[in-house]
């Protein structure tokens, strides 16, 4: 078998393998309190996967003793055990699962007619659950709580049912909404994914319309902490495909202080606010606000430290995904492509513990500025390499505009690595691929005319042909709709190195070290 073929992943073993030590000794507890004739196997099983790092099914019987027509029922006793041990040790850690088990203490009650006792709990529960902001879960409860009113004499008033028929279009008019503005920021992220940034003005007329036909309609004197949530991250994703980074920032903000205005939110909704780091981050970033920027990201590494905001391990490979990606991003901004591999070993060694929990998009990402980080640095065989795992992908899913850009950054390398007896053949099927896409704007037809014309000129006009290529270019940079190239390779900073003969690494520091303070006054902060 190839060292390099993945092995599929078993649920059980894998479950077992995220579970923490403490989860392990609670569910050994627990696993000692049922008393079955399986009891044994199921535990021996667990053993036996619990000290494999890789699933082994040999291994595993001849560990475990389970016999071999019975290992796929006695696995799947054990997963069963394994999330109700789980669900039983997250009562303390999560709000939604602590008011489930109160919501099914109340229907255990209920349907023991025992309605007071019950209606007490329900009571007690639809408190907590608008405290912690648990909308969903307080309007199952108080369903159920005019259940048991319509149905039995109990306390009821005259002004119950008006109250209980209040309370319940109250939570579905903020349900609602918090809902349609969730789903409008989902299909703005699917159509980002699927055609990047908007490239000429007949994308900007489809998203403008794409936008404005399905913005839900709402009230601002009115609206829920989850509506406005979920409203600021539509009006991100829309802001961010048209490169409005300044809104970006704007919308993205005001969801990093809903956060910090309502603290309870950072529990119930882990992974957005994780989130609303990364994309204020990103707007940072696309506004060279490197002061915010740096304290930012400062911000999100002291969360990742002291841990108190990360429920799960979802939300820690999250944070943590989006500290590397951010990491990253701080020295392709600083000119320190150098630093900035310090820390490509660390990020590799996490996507590899962890590439079955990363989607597939975040991980080319990261191999795109892995990527342009070696090239930067004035690595360009090593850069090329990582360009290939994302070209060699054949995920349909996978953004276009990444995999138009990882070829043009591949031609450049190939050039700057002297490897360039396939160029011809490269800018063919380079223009292809884009033509294919849709994606052949006016700087990426210039690149390739002028990478194709390299070979035929003395080394001693290649300045002057660099030097015309930097000129036609220049323009476009300020442009909307042909700017998009530059937000992936920074092609003017490359030409500018080739005519000075110096570093792309010591152009972008130069221009970083001018034009940082400029950047301040554009947010005002």
């Amino acid at each position: 078998m190839s060292a390099n073929l993945k092995i599929k992943p078993d649920p059980v073993h894998e479950l077992i393998k995220s579970m923490s030590k403490a989860e392990k000794r609670s569910f050994r507890l627990y696993a000692t309190r049922i008393d079955e004739s399986k009891n044994a196997m199921f535990i021996a099983l667990f053993d036996a996967m619990d000290e494999l790092p890789v699933f082994d099914e040999a291994k595993i019987l001849k560990k475990s003793g389970v016999p071999k027509a019975q290992l796929a029922n006695v696995k799947s006793y054990l997963y069963h055990q394994l999330l109700t041990s789980l669900r039983q040790s997250g009562v303390d850690t999560y709000d939604d699962v602590s008011l489930r088990e109160q919501l099914d203490f109340a229907r255990i009650l209920y349907a023991k007619g025992m309605y007071k006792q019950s209606l007490k709990i329900l009571d007690r529960a639809k408190l907590q659950a608008m405290e912690k902001l648990q909308f969903t879960t307080a309007l199952e409860i108080v369903e159920f709580e005019k259940l048991i009113e319509s149905q039995f004499i109990t306390r009821s008033t005259t002004t119950r049912a008006d109250d209980l028929t209040g309370e319940v279009q109250q939570l579905s008019y903020t349900i609602q909404k918090a809902n349609e503005f969730s789903n409008l920021a989902i299909q703005l992220y699917a159509l980002y994914l699927k055609r990047g940034h908007v490239r000429n003005r007949n994308d900007i007329v489809f998203v403008e319309d794409f936008f404005a036909k399905n913005r839900p309609k709402f009230d601002p004197r009115n609206q829920g902490v989850y509506e406005l949530l979920y409203m600021n991250l539509s009006s991100y994703w829309y802001s961010y495909i048209m490169q409005d980074f300044v809104a970006c920032y704007r919308h993205t903000q005001h969801n990093v202080d809903l956060f910090n205005k309502h603290p309870m939110l950072k529990r119930s909704l882990p992974d957005l606010y994780f989130k609303s780091f990364n994309y204020l981050l990103e707007s940072l970033f696309y506004l060279r606000h490197y002061t915010k920027f740096e304290a930012v990201l400062s911000e999100l590494h002291e969360e990742i430290a002291e841990q108190k905001n990360i429920q799960n391990q979802n939300a820690e490979i999250l944070a943590r995904s989006f500290y590397y990606a951010n990491r990253l991003n701080l020295h392709f901004m600083d000119g320190m492509f150098s630093s900035g591999l310090e820390v490509v070993p660390e990020l590799l060694d996490f996507i590899e513990k962890n590439q079955n929990k990363i989607d597939q998009h975040h991980i080319l990402v990261f191999y795109y500025k892995i990527a342009s980080l070696y090239f930067g640095n004035g690595d360009a065989k090593k850069s090329i390499s990582f360009l290939n795992k994302i070209i060699d992908t054949r995920d349909e899913d996978v953004r276009s505009d990444l995999q138009c850009f990882s070829r043009i950054l591949r031609l450049v390398a190939s050039y700057e690595s002297g490897d360039d007896f396939m160029m011809e053949y490269q800018i063919k099927s380079t223009h292809r691929f884009l033509v294919k896409m849709n994606d052949l704007n006016v700087v990426q037809k210039e690149m390739l005319a002028f990478l194709g014309k390299l070979d035929t000129f003395y080394r001693s006009d290649i300045n002057e042909l660099f030097r015309k290529l930097y000129e036609k270019l220049l323009p476009y940079e300020s442009l909307p709709y042909e700017k998009r190239p530059f937000l992936y390779l920074d092609l003017i900073s490359w030409l500018e190195s080739k005519m000075k003969n110096v570093s792309v690494q010591e152009i972008i520091r130069q221009k970083f070290l001018q034009k940082n303070s400029a950047s301040q006054a554009l947010l005002g902060i």
